[in-house]
């Protein structure tokens, strides 16, 4: 490509530059900005959400888990494998931990 072309592609990006900067729109209005108030009772509605929501969360998921996995004595077997991944099969007493090469409680 020789100057004289360069130039002309050159004058042509900038007056595509120049003509597409001035048709933005700089207004934005309510519906897509998102900060339009729904009203009070929209406001009721989601308090009485979020209520309901954080009552259901207050018992621990964890706590529910461990009630349903019996304890293990130890030289019992702890945990299952599963290709590269581990089962656990019931929870080593006090005092002992499943052994991940093992997977028995020691």
């Amino acid at each position: 490509m020789d100057s004289s072309g360069m130039l002309r592609a050159l004058l042509l990006v900038a007056v595509l530059c120049v003509t597409c900067r001035g048709q933005s729109s700089q207004e934005v209005s309510e519906e897509d900005s998102g900060l339009g108030r729904a009203g009070p009772a929209a406001d009721r509605d989601l308090v009485a959400a979020l209520q309901a929501l954080l009552r259901g969360r207050s018992r621990d998921p964890s706590e529910e888990k461990r009630g349903s996995i019996a304890l293990c004595g130890v030289g019992d077997r702890c945990a299952m494998k599963f290709g590269p991944r581990i089962g656990k099969l019931c929870d080593c007493g006090r005092g002992a931990n499943c052994n991940s090469y093992l997977l028995r409680c020691i």
